[in-house]
């Protein structure tokens, strides 16, 4: 227990004040963990107040692919299975916090399995009892009391073209086929089809196997000639990788010697992970010398092709954790969350990165994205919640998915005289007033005229709202205040704890984006003075009911 506290004050110093100190708190953590003593040594129960709703923990609700019938939205209901935050991120954000919109928040440097039982919430841990502190009376009140104390503003955000200009990302249109060819070909129809230039990302399979970090010269002829070009037509560039080392590879030959592979837990060899690749080893991120590796690699990928950052993927804790519910590999030696959290770290240290997993890092200089959504309008009703919910544990600069979504499978073999193109029209206007908005699957090619000029008015849009985009960006990374906001946390009790399908833009924009098949809705607003997206001036406090042809995305700005 000493050793435990011990080693989370040291892990907690931002500056890891010399190498031999973080060495030494990170054996202790693993000699913790091989001593298995996730035994929920301490249990809290924290009583209701009345009227009482808990948010946190977790940014996405569920897996990809669960149906929309078997999710629950934060809050929290009354009654919730028990969650493990030390063995399950739902392949997204997590982070060691609740907090209610009474103004109280529970906070813990370790991860805990929680619960809701009758409204208490009940929380276990290995390590200390968990007690509510009451930061306020609201929501909001409750989030600045556990940020400022626990992960305060960094005073930096990525780079700013990541808000200002859409991005677009070649994992649907490419998938493993990343070529030079096709990714140039890619980069001329987004100029040619009138839509704004901003970060490209190069997806997997641009090396060889995993863990190499140079382009596939059977694929990439002239990899830096590519990236030039990009640049030239006004992109930035980024690069798909990952902590995961194809087993026998030269790299993994260098790494296993030098030990810097997650181990079995006798140590006898590295471990093999599955994950959705196969197996493969994995780097142990908690290892200095590994970290350094890496750093090193991806400092070459800049130097060599003038890359400007990285997608940094496969961070989930879940395959390294026991008792995981997708990946368990209870045979490793590291710590899951720990991985994901030093995997943040490194990312910060470059101005564009993308990170879909990750532990903690709360107001880091991070772009998270949400995990990848299915082509469905049950899947783009998570958009909204899920947005919320990240800015609730701290990571402000998010992107929601790829426009269309990013779950490979719902784009194998479509049927396009089938195609839903309405789907995609309300998937880019949900995105257009969002912090990022990232293409993947080229819009040009699944849309006729009509739905694509749709689409692209959205993009424009995003684009002419970028800069308003970026000032809140600098604003959240100085005062760490979420960009989407609740609007429970923006209106306190006004009636709005359970709101999941409208959100604030700052405190200026209330954006209502359709989330189902139709062109009418209804929307909440908070008191005071609205003015719509045509003109029209409202009174708040009152719920109306919108005309949403397929060409609008409605918002009110509010008159103050």
């Amino acid at each position: 227990m000493l050793l435990n506290k011990y080693f989370c004050r040291l892990r907690m110093n931002p500056t890891y004040k010399n190498l031999i100190m973080r060495n030494i708190s990170i054996v202790i953590l693993l000699v913790i963990s091989s001593l298995n003593l996730m035994a929920e040594k301490y249990v809290s129960e924290i009583k209701p107040l009345s009227g009482e709703k808990w948010y946190g923990a977790y940014t996405a609700k569920a897996f990809c692919g669960t149906p929309l019938k078997d999710l629950t939205f934060q809050p929290y209901l009354p009654n919730e299975k028990k969650k493990d935050l030390s063995a399950d991120n739902r392949a997204n954000q997590a982070a060691p916090v609740l907090i209610s919109n009474l103004g109280r928040y529970l906070w813990s440097n370790h991860p805990f399995a929680f619960e809701m039982k009758d409204g208490s919430v009940i929380i276990y841990s290995d390590v200390e009892k968990v007690e509510a502190v009451v930061a306020g009376k609201t929501l909001r009140d409750a989030y600045l009391g556990v940020m400022t104390v626990n992960f305060p503003a960094s005073g930096k955000t990525p780079d700013l073209l990541m808000f200002k200009m859409p991005q677009y990302n070649m994992w649907i249109e490419l998938n493993y086929n990343q070529t030079q060819e096709k990714i140039l070909k890619y980069a001329s129809d987004v100029i040619s089809n009138g839509f704004p230039t901003g970060v490209f990302m190069v997806d997997a399979g641009w090396t060889k196997h995993w863990g190499n970090f140079e382009f596939d010269p059977s694929s990439f002829p002239n990899p830096k000639a590519m990236v030039d070009e990009l640049h030239a037509k006004g992109f930035k560039v980024m690069v798909w990788v990952s902590p995961f080392i194809s087993p026998d590879s030269k790299e993994f030959k260098l790494l296993a010697k030098k030990k810097c592979l997650v181990m079995l837990k006798d140590k006898s060899r590295p471990a093999l992970i599955k994950w959705w690749e196969g197996y493969s080893a994995a780097l142990d991120l908690t290892n200095p010398v590994a970290m350094e590796w890496l750093r090193g690699e991806l400092k070459n990928v800049q130097t060599k092709y003038g890359v400007d950052g990285f997608k940094f993927d496969a961070g989930d804790f879940d395959f390294y954790c026991s008792g995981s519910p997708f990946y368990p590999n209870d045979e490793t030696t590291t710590s899951g969350p720990l991985q994901a959290e030093m995997y943040g770290k490194l990312g910060a240290e470059f101005k564009f990165n993308e990170f879909r997993a990750g532990w903690k890092n709360g107001n880091q200089p991070l772009a998270q994205r949400l995990q990848d959504k299915g082509f469905s309008w049950d899947d783009l009703k998570l958009l909204v919640p899920d947005m919320i919910s990240a800015g609730l544990i701290g990571h402000p600069f998010t992107c929601p998915d790829m426009i269309g979504g990013g779950l490979l499978s719902t784009f194998e073999d479509i049927d396009m005289s089938k195609f839903d193109q309405e789907l995609m029209v309300r998937s880019a206007q949900i995105q257009a007033l969002m912090p990022m908005m990232q293409f993947s699957v080229a819009p040009w090619r699944v849309l006729d005229e009509k739905h694509l000029s749709y689409v692209r008015e959205a993009a424009l849009l995003h684009a002419k709202m970028g800069d308003y985009i970026s000032e809140l960006a600098q604003k959240a990374a100085k005062d760490g205040e979420p960009i989407v906001r609740h609007l429970e946390y923006a209106f306190p009790q006004q009636g709005f704890e359970s709101c999941n399908d409208q959100y604030m833009l700052g405190d200026k924009y209330l954006i209502a984006p359709m989330i189902e098949k139709g062109t009418t809705r209804n929307v909440k607003l908070p008191k005071g003075i609205w003015v719509d997206d045509l003109g029209k001036k409202y009174k708040g406090g009152q719920t109306i009911t919108m005309t949403v042809p397929l060409n609008r995305l409605v918002y009110f700005i509010l008159q103050k």
